[in-house]
């Protein structure tokens, strides 16, 4: 290893490998402690080297695991479900503080995120079977009498 300084990113890495290697029980809690301490305190990478020496390097490919908001996907209406819960309370507060009614919208568009899951994925695809009961079935406009067109 070089006499290189290393930046809090650097710092924060080995960090973070230290805390799932403790977490995948290679570590004790005073390893952890010290290991973490020394990392925190280093300044070059000659002294961050021997911190995770003796741990397995990860499979080429697989990226280690890292703080808890990195491990769950984003969802992308996250950001605005949380801009407009301030703004609901803000209104809430600037007009008077009375019964707390933002409670009910957020509890609506917040119930999203526990029922659907931290996935928050695609829909289950409709059937293209005609026989299975999600087929669609011609509108009662198009298939009214007169139309021409007859139902299967």
């Amino acid at each position: 290893m070089s006499e290189l300084r290393i930046s809090d990113a650097d710092r924060d890495r080995v960090a973070d490998r230290l805390r799932f290697a403790a977490g995948e029980g290679r570590l004790s809690s005073d390893e952890l402690e010290e290991r973490l301490e020394a990392a925190f305190t280093a300044r070059t990478d000659a002294e961050l080297a021997p911190l995770t020496a003796d741990l397995p390097v990860p499979a080429a490919g697989v990226p280690e695991p890292r703080g808890l908001a990195r491990r769950l996907p984003a969802r992308p209406d996250f950001g605005p479900y949380v801009g407009v819960s301030v703004m609901l309370v803000a209104i809430w507060a600037l007009t008077g503080m009375g019964y707390f009614w933002p409670i009910w919208p957020i509890l609506g568009w917040g119930s999203s995120f526990v029922f659907t899951g931290s996935l928050g994925g695609p829909c289950r695809r409709r059937s293209s079977n005609l026989a299975s009961s999600t087929a669609r079935w011609p509108s009662s406009a198009a298939a009214g009498p007169g139309s021409g067109e007859q139902l299967r």
